[in-house]
């Protein structure tokens, strides 16, 4: 434990010495939904391998760059791309990141991911806003020993994503007339995609869309005390009764069109908190 909080403390100033911003927001940014940077003023970018104990993205769609600067006059911090589970990493690594973000400062926390759609309402290229979520990739970064200086050992839960942000991010929504959709995100640890008797009992949870990420950086939010606001990015629509691969390239591109509309969303929420 003196360990993890040495290493987020040498991580943290490492980065106060570069920048003399004091951001309020952090922005996790997913798979191929990076697109959110072109409308940052930038004042610092820096390469994950120069931060200290940060990882190495090595999935496609993830550039690997903390991006200091100004959107919709706000100063924020921006991850554009994250690390997985599933790339072999221990969660504690997974969700470090989050850990040096309030020891910077920051206090809300929106974080975004291409996912699959469980409801047969969505359609690829939707965005749904988080409202709730379903751990279901059978670990905790918060198992071992708790880190006091950030929060205690049982956070609560039951209200994790923030209620004013998603209305506010619903108005917004409204006023650019972008198409919102409200749901449960359900988080797996892959990498493999779901067979369908796996996507038919995901929607009997009552999951709405599932996906590869999110929930651990999320969890350790909460345990920050942060306020979280989260959009996923509908890359495809998982039917059971008739699944069909989708490629990777299709993901993409469908996360790319559906981040056009989060970027406009997320720039709105800004201008309003």
């Amino acid at each position: 434990m003196e360990n993890i909080l040495q290493e987020i403390d040498e991580a943290s100033q490492f980065m106060a010495s570069r920048v003399k911003a004091k951001p309020g927001v952090g922005i996790i940014l997913g798979t191929g939904l990076g697109g959110l940077v072109e409308k940052i003023f930038i004042e610092e970018s820096i390469p994950y391998e120069e931060i200290p104990y940060f990882l190495h993205s090595t999935v496609e769609g993830h550039a690997g760059r903390l991006i200091f600067g100004h959107c919709s006059d706000k100063e924020v911090l921006v991850m554009q791309g994250r690390f997985h589970f599933y790339e072999g990493y221990p969660l504690s690594r997974v969700t470090f990141p989050v850990r040096v973000m309030k020891k910077l400062g920051i206090k809300t926390l929106i974080i975004s991911n291409a996912a699959g759609g469980l409801n047969p309402l969505f359609s690829a290229g939707d965005i749904m806003v988080i409202s709730d979520h379903i751990n279901f990739t059978g670990q905790n970064p918060l198992i071992g020993p708790n880190l006091e200086a950030f929060g205690q050992r049982f956070p609560d839960m039951s209200a994790v994503y923030d209620r004013k942000l998603i209305a506010i991010s619903e108005q917004v929504a409204l006023e650019k007339q972008i198409k919102l959709q409200r749901g449960v995100y359900v988080g797996v640890a892959g990498p493999s995609m779901e067979t369908p008797a796996e996507t038919r009992f995901l929607r009997m949870m009552g999951a709405d869309a599932v996906g590869m990420s999110t929930i651990p950086e999320v969890i350790v939010g909460v345990h920050c005390g942060l306020h979280i606001l989260g959009f996923s990015a509908i890359s495809n629509v998982n039917r059971p009764d008739c699944m069909e691969p989708a490629p990777f390239e299709e993901i993409l591109a469908n996360a790319a069109l559906a981040g056009k509309k989060m970027i406009g969303i997320i720039e709105g929420v800004l201008e309003k908190i």
